[in-house]
């Protein structure tokens, strides 16, 4: 019996805000789910579950009340309405609300004590010049955070902290038997207690002593601290994990498919730590290949309910930061029990594909294993597999600093590995997946973390191998439970298509470079898209170029919603592979492992709270990684303050121009105030800033030639001074 193809769902935008308009514009009438999707002209099933899902969400955020079963109608309207404040750096505020498609403006003098990130009740009115919505903050109802980063500023009976967060328009008032022995100008950790009604500043205590600003270590951990990511695990918690027995079980492996025999390695960054996954291979007799994905079984250790569950769930990541890494889980189980390191026998969740010579999958099975890693390479080592087809491996590429012929048999496991690699990626991109390849700054660090060096890490063959089966173990997890009826609870991986605007806005900006995007559709757009990724490759426009690209998508995000994978072109996808690192990756094991026993579906309200928690923690993470790149790349421009570099201008405001310098990634500022030779304006429309006088232009994209004019690790803030256009470029 052929199965009927299940629909395809597409997100509809802007759902919340057209079914509370139809609400609002009849506010004395009642209308079902079924009248909501006439009037929106819906008529497939995707469309209409949507349209139940959203009434359901109003109906608990009491917009809309439930006056019969099924019967909805709008709650009272009012001018008083709740949302998230985002500040500015200069102290204005928007409050993003639902039933408003524009953020609601609100001066600094209407904040009343709300801070950055607060959910607030804001009772807005009209703006008289525009009509654009403007509104006053008269509740406070949820802080985003109470603790704040900063340096301590000693008074003679009490002190003051100055946050380094920009958007924090206040400092923190302490009192002197709350300073917990801090000393003038440390940097520290302050947590506000109160906010009197008549006091300027907040009331506060200190709880952490940072260091001495500027230090390596103090700034790094202030990183952390600004984004509330711990750097160490409880006395307890470790004590939990050092309890657990990692030793193998007879009893254990019975439970389990053994695989042990089977040809099984590794292939990782040469200075990796943990290795969550590897893959298998065997010739089968009919003459397709066996192959697995087996990932490290964390589940089998991290049990719900225990403190060790609870604190890998908060971190919801590891956290990879320029010179360390801040483990979800503690070294026992990342480095040791859960770590598929060579010459030992692990427990691990597999996926295990038949896959014939034209990388289509015949035969597929999940389910929990025990294994044993022959063999662990460095991508370097595998990539010389690839490119020698068997050489010996150099001592300089050997992990081991020593040269070595690799065993016939793994060598003709990576060469089809890679040929099979190689069809799939082939075969995704012709279906619309785009090749987002950006270059990744790294740096060679001596034994006190100073930066020796900048190299770019590249994603080459060996890579790309990897991360094709990865891709495969993930888009099948997700399918084989995606696709079961009736419909079971399950977290994916999921990425929205992007924003017509936003996708304009960058039609319009590469086109200053001579490139274009054909926007007639998701073929064309995703086909443009990749020829402009690859077009950009070498040139000195590229990085700024493929960060617009990535700015212009919607952002992935974990959910039990499934949409589907634009960036990957892939229906159904999940993260299954990391669960060492990610904690959305533990709940798809417990989910699978659950639908695998035959248990009923899982509650899905519950879940999608941890899916939003794990995007939000994702986010904080992606954002501390970020700022420590950019902590160590002022720490190596500090030794560079009388070179000339050439650059490109990645960004044009009213204040100035920030340049990328080509040769190392290192991004600073140009003040305005500091381009001497011409008065300029900034003009928007250009992108660039124009002199009165000359007409000189700087624009975005243009090569000029920088020098370094001040470095602040500590506001992590690189000053250029402009010498000029670069001359080479322009003769």
């Amino acid at each position: 019996m052929t199965r009927k193809k299940k629909e395809k769902s597409h997100k509809i935008p802007n759902l919340t805000d057209a079914i509370l308009q139809i609400f609002k514009k009849s506010s004395n009438k009642v209308f079902n789910y079924k009248q909501i999707a006439a009037k929106l002209n819906i008529t497939d099933t995707s469309g209409r579950n949507q349209i139940i899902k959203t009434i359901k969400k109003l109906k608990a955020k009491q917009k809309i009340e439930e006056i019969d079963r099924g019967q909805y109608k709008v709650v009272g309207d009012t001018e008083y309405f709740t949302g998230i404040l985002d500040l500015t750096a200069r102290g204005q505020g928007y409050v993003i609300c639902e039933e408003f498609e524009e953020d609601v403006f609100v001066p600094n003098n209407k904040l009343n004590k709300a801070l950055n990130g607060d959910e607030v009740e804001i009772y807005v009115y009209k703006r008289r010049k525009n009509n654009r919505p403007e509104g006053e903050i008269t509740n406070i109802i949820k802080r985003k955070k109470t603790e704040f980063v900063g340096v301590l500023q000693m008074q003679k009976n009490f002190a003051f902290v100055v946050a380094s967060d920009s958007k924090m328009y206040t400092d923190i008032f302490v009192p002197k038997n709350k300073i917990n022995n801090a000393e003038d100008g440390d940097k520290v950790v302050v947590e506000i207690e109160d906010w009197p009604a008549r006091a300027d500043s907040p009331f506060g205590k200190i709880i952490k002593v940072l260091g001495k600003p500027g230090e390596h270590n103090t700034e790094i951990h202030s990183i952390l601290a600004e984004y509330g990511l711990p750097y160490e695990f409880p006395e307890e918690v470790e004590k939990f994990a050092n309890k657990i027995d990692t030793s193998i079980q007879k009893e254990e492996i019975k439970k389990r498919r053994d695989m042990r025999n089977v040809l099984t390695y590794t292939i990782d960054p040469k200075d990796a730590k943990d290795f969550d996954d590897a893959l298998s291979f065997q010739v089968l007799e009919n003459g397709n290949y066996e192959i697995g994905i087996h990932i490290a079984d964390v589940s089998y250790y991290l049990k719900p309910g225990t403190i060790l569950d609870d604190e890998a769930y908060e971190r919801a990541t590891s956290v990879y930061l320029v010179d360390r890494v801040v483990p979800m889980l503690p070294e026992i189980l990342s480095n040791g029990a859960c770590s598929l390191r060579p010459n030992e026998e692990k427990y691990t969740f597999s996926a295990v594909f038949e896959i014939n010579k034209k990388a289509e999958v015949l035969n597929e099975w999940f389910g929990r294993t025990v294994t044993y890693s022959d063999k662990r390479f460095a991508y370097e080592e595998a990539q010389v597999i690839i490119e020698t087809k068997g050489d010996e491996i150099p001592a300089d590429i050997s992990i081991t600093g020593k040269a070595y012929k690799v065993d016939k048999a793994i060598v003709e496991a990576t060469l089809t590995l890679d040929k099979l690699a190689k069809i799939m990626r082939a075969k995704r991109m012709r279906q619309g997946a785009i090749s987002f390849d950006k270059v990744e700054v790294r740096f060679n660090l001596d034994e006190n973390s100073n930066p020796e060096g900048v190299y770019f890490k590249t994603q080459q063959d060996a890579n790309k191998l990897i991360e094709e089966f990865m891709l495969l173990a993930n888009k099948k997890v997700a399918a084989f439970i995606g696709k079961q009826e009736p419909e079971k609870t399950f977290i994916y991986r999921v990425h929205d298509e992007p924003d017509s605007e936003k996708l304009g806005n960058l039609q319009n900006i590469i086109s200053r470079f001579g490139y274009s995007l054909n926007l007639k559709s998701r073929k064309t757009t995703t086909s443009s898209l990749n020829q402009l990724l690859e077009d950009v490759k070498g040139k000195g426009e590229q990085n700024m170029i493929d960060t617009l690209a990535i700015r212009s998508m919607s952002k992935a995000k974990y959910t039990t919603d499934n949409i589907g994978h634009y960036g990957l072109a892939f229906n159904y996808y999940s993260h299954f592979t990391s669960p060492i690192r990610r904690y959305p990756d533990v709940m798809v094991h417990r989910l699978l492992q659950h639908y695998l026993d035959g248990g009923k579906s899982a509650d899905a309200s519950e879940y999608e709270v941890k899916c939003e928690h794990s995007s939000s923690m994702e986010g904080l993470a992606a954002r501390a990684e970020r700022d420590s790149t950019k902590y160590m790349q002022i720490k190596f421009m500090q030794d560079h303050k009388d070179e000339e570099f050439v650059g490109v201008i990645s960004g044009v405001t009213e204040w100035g121009i920030y340049v990328e310098i080509i040769e190392n990634k290192c991004e600073g500022m140009v003040s305005i105030r500091n381009i001497k030779d011409d008065y300029y304006t900034f003009d928007e429309k250009q992108y660039a800033l124009i002199g009165e006088v000359t007409k000189n232009v700087y624009q975005l994209g243009d090569e000029v030639v920088v020098k370094v004019k001040s470095t602040d690790l500590v506001k992590r803030h690189l000053d250029f001074d402009l010498v000029g256009k670069n001359v080479e470029v322009e003769a």
